[in-house]
C-alpha cells in the first residue's frame, strides 16, 4: 500500500518557480536579452547585423527568392531525402562548390545545423577533436554531441594544436576552427594549423561563415584565400545568412565526405529542407558576388575605415582581418547603455557580453557593409565616439 503522506509537507514549488531567481541573476550581471522586432524600412542605420554585401534587399536577390516561391513554394514540404531537395538546391550546392574551389557542397537549413552535421558525422566515440578556445557556439554544441573526446586549445594556437594531436597518436583526429572569430574579427592561422594537422593524419573542419564574401579572391573564403579550397583533408562550413544574404549553411569538401554526410548526418537526414526561397535568394547573391568581385575588397575597406576611424578617437579596437570591428567596454553594464545610446541616435550596433565573450571582456560589435557610404561611415564613428563611456578612452 501507498505510504501517507504527512500533512505538514512542505508544498511543492511549480516547475518553473527556478526561472525566477535566473532572472534576477541576470537582471544583477547586466545580462538581461531583449527581442526588439525591427520594423520592415530601418529606421537606423544597421552595423548590428551581417548583410556584409548590402545584398539581402537587392532587388536581384528578393526578385530570386519571390520567383522561387513561385515556381517551388513556400516550404520545402519535407526532408532534403523525401521531398525537400529541389534542382534549386542542386544548382546552389554545385555553384557555390564551384565558387569556392570545393569538389561538393551540401546545403543545410542554417549554419548551425551545418556545423553540428560535420562534427557529428565526421567522428565518433573514442575518436580527437581539438576545438580553438573562441569557436563559435553551434562548434562547441557540435564537439558535446558528436561523443568524440575533446580537446579546446588556446585561441589561434598551431602550436598547441601540434601539440596535443602529438600527445595522441594514432587516434582518428580532427581540428575545428572558425576562420574568423564573430567577437573580434580576427582570422584564424590556417595554414599553420593545415601544417599542425598533417604529420598527424587530423582533418582541418573550418568555419567560414565571416570569410565567405569577404576573403579569398572576390570573395571566395578564408580557405581559398590560404591555398587550402578542395584540399582533400579540409571540409568547410558556411552560412547563406550572412554575405550572401539569405539564410541557411552548407558544407564543403571532397565529394566522398559530402556523401557520407547525406548518408550519416542527422541534421541533414531529419531536419526539413531549406526553403525554396532561401536557396534562390542565395544562388542570386552568389551569383552577384560572382560578377562584382569587388564587393570583398570594397567591405574590407570598409571595416579598415571603421578600425582606424574609432582607433584615432582614442577608442580601443581590434585590427579587423574581415568585417567585424570590435571595440571594447569599460563593462557589461556600461557596452549594454552604449549599444542603446547609438541606437537612440539612430546607430544599430551589436553588444557582447559574457557568456558570448568567454574572455569576460564586453565589447560593442560593429559589421562593415560594402554598401555603406563615406558620409554613413563617417556619421556612424562620430556617434560611436559621441555616446562612448567616459572609461572606454582609458582602454585604448
Amino acid at each position: 500500500m501507498p505510504m501517507d503522506v504527512p500533512g505538514d509537507a512542505a508544498e511543492p514549488q511549480a516547475p518553473f518557480d527556478w526561472t525566477g531567481a535566473e532572472a534576477r541573476r541576470r537582471a544583477d550581471a547586466g545580462l538581461v536579452r531583449t527581442l526588439r522586432p525591427r520594423p520592415a524600412e530601418a529606421e537606423a542605420l544597421d552595423l548590428a547585423g551581417n548583410d556584409y554585401l548590402g545584398l539581402t534587399r537587392h532587388p536581384d536577390v528578393t526578385g530570386a527568392a519571390a520567383g522561387a516561391v513561385r515556381r517551388w513554394g513556400a516550404g520545402a514540404t519535407g526532408s532534403r531525402l523525401v521531398t525537400g531537395s529541389t534542382e534549386l538546391h542542386a544548382t546552389l550546392e554545385r555553384e557555390l562548390a564551384a565558387f569556392c574551389g570545393f569538389e561538393a557542397a551540401l546545403v543545410f537549413s542554417s549554419g548551425y545545423a551545418a556545423n553540428l552535421a560535420a562534427l557529428t558525422a565526421l567522428t565518433a566515440r573514442g575518436s580527437l577533436i581539438v576545438s580553438d578556445a573562441g569557436n563559435h557556439a553551434s562548434i562547441v554544441d557540435g564537439c558535446r554531441l558528436s561523443r568524440a573526446d575533446t580537446e579546446v586549445v588556446p585561441h589561434a594556437d598551431p602550436d598547441a594544436v601540434r601539440k596535443t594531436l602529438a600527445a595522441h597518436p594514432g587516434r582518428r583526429a580532427l581540428v575545428v576552427s572558425d576562420s574568423v572569430f564573430s567577437v573580434d574579427g580576427d582570422a584564424a592561422p590556417l595554414a599553420a594549423l593545415a601544417a599542425a594537422c598533417r604529420p598527424h593524419g587530423a582533418a582541418l573542419v573550418v568555419d567560414d561563415a565571416h570569410g565567405l564574401g569577404v576573403l579569398g579572391a572576390g570573395g571566395r573564403g578564408a580557405l581559398h584565400a590560404a591555398g587550402l579550397a578542395g584540399a582533400p583533408d579540409v571540409v568547410a562550413t558556411a552560412t547563406l545568412s550572412k554575405s550572401l544574404g539569405s539564410q541557411g549553411g552548407a558544407v564543403l569538401g571532397p565529394a566522398r565526405v559530402v556523401d557520407h554526410l547525406v548518408n550519416a548526418a542527422r541534421t541533414f537526414i531529419f531536419d526539413t529542407g531549406l526553403a525554396p526561397a532561401a536557396a534562390g535568394a542565395a544562388l542570386a547573391s552568389l551569383r552577384l558576388l560572382r560578377d562584382r568581385p569587388e564587393l570583398a575588397d570594397r567591405v574590407r575597406a570598409v571595416a579598415a575605415a571603421l578600425h582606424g576611424r574609432l582607433t584615432a578617437a582614442g577608442l580601443s579596437a581590434v585590427r579587423p582581418d574581415a568585417a567585424v570591428v570590435s571595440v571594447r567596454a569599460p563593462s557589461a553594464a556600461e557596452a549594454v547603455r552604449w549599444a542603446a545610446d547609438c541606437r537612440a541616435e539612430g546607430l544599430a550596433v551589436g553588444c557582447f557580453r559574457p557568456p558570448s565573450v568567454p574572455d569576460g571582456v564586453s565589447r560593442l560589435r560593429l559589421t562593415a557593409r560594402a554598401d555603406l557610404t563615406e558620409e554613413q561611415i563617417a556619421w556612424a564613428v562620430a556617434t560611436v565616439v559621441r555616446t562612448a563611456p567616459p572609461a572606454a578612452a582609458d582602454l585604448g
